[in-house]
């Protein structure tokens, strides 16, 4: 792989421990995928936030890379295991609140901003069109790359913390034009409204290119998507699909750049959203726990949240999962008073994906297929999707 002199010298490790193993890191990546170069990134997010799935040992890597490594780019990170403000309240032990902070704080040495969210799009880690960056949370890279335009692959953990000390990703996947191309190509002859219907559809498209083998999917049909509904499509397609860029006709910035797909044509009616949909409803469930904002919950949806609860009062766990910076724009709207003067919860920094709550509950509502899928597969709670409205009147129940 070609490099750059400041990307030798990075790797000699004439900019420090930190950068030489990142950029070890990065090169050795470059070298499987068979990246020419390396390019330069505009912004990086990181997942592996969460101390459940770091461990002592990935804590140990951090502190070792933040002992001399410092961003180079802007950096935002990935939800944690807790809220840090709000943990006791969500039923969090102080042991995992000590042993999260650690690694949040591990973060922030090295000049990381410690916001703990899936969707940076939201919240100032905003990338343009065509900008190269290093993103690492599934559903995030698939709206960046998607709706976005911008150019990311899926990075893990190390791989994304590697570009925000070096600055550099290698050039290879969907930094690419080349691997921008639809496969496959969606004509949807449902309506499909609400983050609960988007979810589905990514649900069933994602296991579709999973048959097929194939992962860049071309969706006709949908005639409008707001910003709430393509942040859930694109973490449904992405969990159930494997799925990092998709083209909707009319709606994502790139549908019209590349040739539209015409060997493969796969026709979506009602009645295939509406199995997709009973696939994400266990029978026998028995409802404890409500959570909303997979990904996490813009301030349009907390200000439809606080409108339905007003005046009400929640019976079940109810979890509002959403960005800091969200919840104190919705602290100053006045949404988060009568949220919770209706005994729902916020949950900032973190969600019912990442936080450590195997064992509490018995069945959760979402409006969410990606919260079913790990619902199901990490936590072994029975699942039920639902509108958000669904949602609400399930807790108040």
């Amino acid at each position: 792989m070609r490099l750059e002199q400041i990307e030798k010298d990075m790797l000699e490790g004439k900019h420090g421990k930190s950068v030489q193993k990142s950029m070890e890191i990065l090169t050795t990546l470059g070298e499987i995928f068979g990246a020419e170069c390396m390019v330069d990134v505009h912004s990086i997010q990181i997942a592996g936030v969460s101390y459940a799935n770091l461990g002592e040992a990935g804590l140990e890597f951090l502190n070792e890379m933040a002992e001399d490594g410092k961003v180079r780019v802007l950096t935002t990170l990935n939800p944690a295991g807790m809220d840090r403000e709000n943990w006791r309240a969500l039923g969090i032990n102080e042991e995992f609140f000590r042993n999260q902070n650690r690694a949040i704080d591990a973060f922030g040495k090295m000049g990381i901003i410690t916001t703990c969210s899936c969707t940076p799009y939201l919240i100032g880690n905003a990338p343009h069109y065509g900008q190269h960056i290093a993103w690492a949370e599934s559903s995030a890279v698939c709206y960046s790359n998607s709706v976005i335009g911008a150019r990311t692959n899926r990075e893990g953990g190390p791989s994304a913390l590697a570009a925000a000390l070096t600055g550099k990703t290698p050039k290879y996947g969907y930094h690419l034009e080349e691997n921008r191309h639809s496969q496959v190509l969606f004509k949807v002859n449902a309506s499909v409204k609400g983050t609960d219907e988007f979810g589905v559809l990514g649900k069933l498209i994602g296991d579709k290119l999973v048959e097929l083998g194939k992962k860049i999917p071309y969706i006709a049909g949908i005639p409008s998507a707001t910003v709430e509904e393509l942040k859930s499509f694109c973490a449904s397609v992405a969990t159930y699909g494997g799925t990092a860029l998709f083209h909707m006709e009319g709606i994502t910035p790139e549908y019209n750049k590349y040739t539209k797909p015409s060997e493969i044509v796969i026709e979506i009616n009602q009645d295939d959203l509406d199995r997709t949909r009973a696939e994400l409803i266990d029978d026998d469930i028995e409802i404890d726990f409500v959570s909303l904002g997979c990904p996490h919950a813009s301030i349009h949806e907390i200000a439809k949240i606080a409108k339905l609860l007003e005046g009400k009062k929640v019976k079940k766990e109810f979890w509002i999962t959403t960005a800091r910076p969200t919840k104190r724009i919705a602290d100053e709207a006045g949404y988060s008073k009568i949220i919770e003067d209706a005994g729902a919860k916020f949950a900032a920094d973190t969600c019912c994906v990442v936080a450590p709550i195997k064992g509490r509950f018995k069945g959760i509502m979402v409006d969410s297929a990606k919260a079913c899928y790990y619902g199901r597969a990490k936590n072994k709670f029975k699942v039920k999707i639902g509108s958000m409205e669904q949602c609400v009147e399930e807790a108040i129940k």
